[in-house]
């Protein structure tokens, strides 16, 4: 497979007419203050000159967008020397790969010969003891409701080989990143200052750096790590494999994910005979270093998982020591009070909404944004509307983003702490009450709750992801119904008591419209007849 390599920015000299188009221009650190000359008017002969630092999804996808229109003019600056392949697969839901076709259709076309769908099979919640399903995601029903494509996976080297392979040559310079910026307090213009000193101008910066945001620090004037500088630990360590698997479900089964008590497991098919898993664990940060592994990370795992389905055991010892990789998990708490963008600079991705791993939806928000950053800067006439694009790009993602990773950190917290082994009653050989402890019964009686959870969740993420309105509130209000519910539920603090009035939820919810109807009740009564079965 081809690796495309860029040489790191050299210092230009850079001459303009009225007739030649504006180039990006590089020069020494001693120079910063000084700044070309550019008309307001934005157009083929003057283009607005448009500077992505990070060659992620969502750096790449805005790229490729932009980079249609005559009039910009469009530079990626990525810190590594050149892609290789690793990173693994990436899930893009029905919501981002309806947007990547509107972006770009025949990027969309390269996309689906190398993806593998998900969203058509069954997926869902299993009991990770008994090796029972517990509960089911219905991806399809949203997604065909709406003509969307199914969720799936793709090898993230392939996806980003794939916008490299659609972008003009030589627009992506590798091995020199950004670590922070200066603007023009006098005109227009935005300086890149660059890991190797040099500087790059343009007109609009857009920070599609990571969670680890050079491109954030500077414009909230904060550290990029550590204390101030607003990323945080989550409080989960995961270890995940790769590899070739020959698994008895396959062709029939998306991704299971395994639940039991302060820990889970998941399993999904990644195409091509290869399945990926990943092991959440409430670990202190930096576990990886401080915890011995004598006999190696899946010996280790298979012992964390003694008494787990023997699903997860399989897989875990065909899992070769070096398919096997383990870090912590740093999330960002939702900036709502805090700036995303100052002047003609913004940040997307990671770089302003990281989050949990759980929904699948980090690089499908990280797309969203570059949607939104695309259609603004499409429509500016003139240098001096860029600022308020940007604005408008905030007002438009803001809320939407947040809820999403609000929805992924509840995900996380509620799986590993709130959910148990199911509590069971067994019939055989007299009556057996299996897990009858809080935490099971909890996790019992949330069990039909979820469905209907998941039915609201996925029908809120596939409705928004044009972003035209600043989010649906009546979704958003069913999604805080429910949500409430379950984690006061989950954290024990409603009574014993009330958890039981949690069965009685069809009369809440089967008049609003979205909630719950005859399937829902019909949910209902199996799982109160599974819970008693001698009913």
């Amino acid at each position: 497979m081809h690796v495309s390599s860029f040489s790191p920015i050299a210092p230009v000299a850079v001459t303009r007419s009225t007739n030649v188009a504006l180039q990006m221009v590089a020069t020494s650190p001693t120079d910063v203050s000084s700044y070309e000359t550019v008309d307001a008017a934005i157009t083929e002969d003057n283009p607005l000159r448009v500077l992505i630092a990070g060659a992620g999804v969502g750096g790449l996808a805005l790229a490729k967008t932009l980079s249609k229109n005559p009039k910009m003019q469009v530079t990626v600056l990525e810190r590594t020397d050149e892609f290789k392949r690793f990173g693994g697969p990436i899930q893009l839901a029905s919501n981002a790969l309806q947007v990547l076709k509107e972006m770009d259709e025949g990027v969309y076309n390269k996309i689906m010969d190398k993806f593998t769908f998900t969203g058509d099979k069954m997926n869902g919640i299993k009991d990770g003891i008994r090796d029972e399903w517990y509960a089911k995601f219905d991806l399809a029903s949203p997604a065909e409701a709406r003509n969307m494509p199914y969720t799936g996976v793709i090898e993230r080297p392939d996806l980003q080989q794939i916008y490299l392979d659609a972008l003009p040559k030589g627009m992506v310079k590798n091995g020199d990143g950004v670590v922070k910026y200066e603007t023009n307090a006098n005109g227009y213009g935005v300086k890149a200052v660059l890991e190797s000193g040099q500087v790059v101008e343009g007109d609009v910066l857009l920070g599609a750096d990571g969670i680890w945001s050079a491109v954030r620090a500077t414009m909230r004037d904060e550290p990029i790590r550590g204390d101030g500088s607003g990323v945080t630990y989550s409080g989960y360590t995961v270890f995940a494999g790769e590899l070739n698997y020959d698994s008895f479900d396959n062709g029939q089964v998306g991704y299971k994910v395994y639940i039991g008590p302060s820990q889970y497991f998941v399993i999904t098919d990644i195409g091509n005979g290869r399945y990926q898993w990943y092991a959440f664990l409430a670990k202190p940060a930096g576990s990886a270093a401080k915890e011995e592994k004598p006999d190696g990370s899946s010996a280790y795992l298979q012992n964390v998982f003694t008494g787990w389905s023997k699903d997860i055991h399989h897989i875990l010892k065909a899992t070769q020591e070096h398919e096997i990789e383990q870090r912590d998990l740093y999330d960002r708490p939702p900036s709502v009070m805090k700036a995303w963008t100052k002047g003609n600079v913004a940040l997307l991705g990671d770089s302003v909404h990281a989050m949990m791993p759980n929904l699948g939806q980090g690089g499908c928000q990280a797309i969203e944004d570059a949607y939104v950053i695309a259609e603004e800067l499409a429509t500016a006439t003139s240098r001096d509307e860029i600022e308020a694009k940007l604005r408008s790009y905030r007002r438009r993602r803001l809320v939407r983003s947040a809820a999403v990773q609000g929805l992924s950190r509840f995900a996380s917290d509620i799986i590993i702490r709130g959910f148990d082994t199911p509590a069971k009653i067994v019939l055989k050989d007299g009556i057996k009450f299996e897990n009858f402890n809080y935490a099971g019964v909890v996790t019992k009686v949330l069990q039909p709750i979820l469905p209907i959870f998941f039915d609201i969740q996925f029908n809120f993420l596939y409705d928004g992801w044009k972003n035209t309105s600043i989010i649906n509130w009546g979704t958003f209000l069913r999604l805080a119904v429910v949500g409430g519910l379950i984690l006061l539920i989950a954290v024990g603090t409603v009574e014993e008591a009330a958890l039981f009035g949690g069965l009685g939820l069809e009369g809440l919810l089967a008049g609003t419209e979205g909630f719950a109807g005859a399937e829902g009740l019909e949910t209902l009564i199996a799982n109160i007849q599974d819970f008693f079965p001698f009913l």
